[in-house]
């Protein structure tokens, strides 16, 4: 049966993939609302859906919609990090389900009082958590599972996507609105490494600025030695040299994993496992925004020993060795 969807946050840059999942699912795009109308976008999936700039007019536009028994199923959140919070308040209150980009809130506490709306709304959240999706994370997953239980993985992630001047103007750059770099960019791989290696034990952030962040998380089953970056003068010159401006590697015990692509169709995926009913709920993210929250709010402990934050291959195997 199709299910009608309504889109905040249309003209952003996750937004096409959305629109993609919504029309490779077979279903349809009735509304969508984003103060920027630049969302031509929309005409190669759904050139019918009625459009909004204004918040106010949106909202009456669902109302009505609810009222006259053409009732949105689905509200999709691409909005600012900081008001996935409100518009996920929102699509519960419209009487929808939701499904809600990274990061799903900001501050853990935020989860406890969507749970509490769930219930009293009697509808669902549910999050995009699409690296969980990718064969080459099910295939580390399952490395880790069949390992011996007392092995204790050694794993290192960097992640360097530069961004230009207007980062920083952008509400991406405002650390009250996106929760900064940790959260921006990291918090998929966060939840990545939960996922894979369990419970926390332990989280130590030796840099955070407004352009990069590294640290050690330690879970059940692996150190983890992170960095994440979107200044280009961090990538290394090999790369560089290559005209690419963005670097991504993530090595268990010293071995690369293959992680440059199937990434396009995992939206759609995430979509399909949703409707399916086996789509992510809310709760499934709270080990990661304790994460990055705890990553925002610690004060970093500086370098130690030859830890070095701004090249991948200086890293010692452990911060405190």
């Amino acid at each position: 049966m199709t299910k009608s969807f309504a889109l905040i946050g249309a003209a952003g840059y996750i937004a096409p993939r959305h629109l993609k999942a919504i029309k490779d699912t077979q279903n349809v795009l009735v509304a969508a609302y984003d103060p920027n109308d630049s969302v031509g976008i929309i005409d190669s999936y759904f050139p019918e859906a009625s459009f909004f700039t204004e918040f106010e007019r949106f909202d009456r536009h669902i109302d009505k919609l609810r009222r006259s028994e053409k009732q949105v199923d689905y509200v999709s959140i691409c909005s600012p990090n900081y008001l996935h919070d409100a518009h996920m308040r929102f699509g519960l209150r419209s009487g929808a389900d939701v499904i809600c980009e990274k990061p799903i809130v900001l501050n853990p506490w935020n989860i406890d009082a969507l749970l509490e709306m769930e219930k009293e709304t009697g509808k669902n959240i549910y999050t995009i958590l699409q690296l969980r999706l990718h064969q080459s994370i099910i295939d580390l997953k399952k490395k880790v599972d069949t390992a011996p239980k007392d092995k204790i993985f050694e794993f290192d992630l960097t992640y360097q996507t530069s961004r230009g001047n207007w980062y920083y103007t952008s509400w991406k750059g405002d650390v009250s609105k996106s929760g900064g770099i940790a959260t921006n960019i990291g918090v998929h791989f966060f939840d990545m490494l939960g996922w894979v290696f369990g419970t926390l034990k332990e989280n130590i952030v030796h840099v955070h600025t407004h352009d990069r962040a590294a640290g050690y998380l330690e879970f059940e089953r692996a150190r983890v030695r992170w960095f994440l970056s979107i200044n280009y003068d961090t990538i290394p010159e090999s790369v560089k040299a290559t005209g690419k401006r963005t670097f991504r590697s993530m090595e268990i015990e010293g071995e690369q994993i293959e992680f440059s692509d199937g990434f396009t169709e995992l939206h759609t995926e995430s979509y399909r496992g949703i409707l399916n009913g086996e789509g992510y709920r809310v709760d499934a993210s709270r080990q990661a925004i304790d994460i990055v929250h705890e990553i925002r709010t610690k004060k970093p402990i500086g370098l130690v020993g030859d830890y070095h934050p701004f090249c991948r291959l200086e890293l010692s195997r452990h911060p405190f060795e």
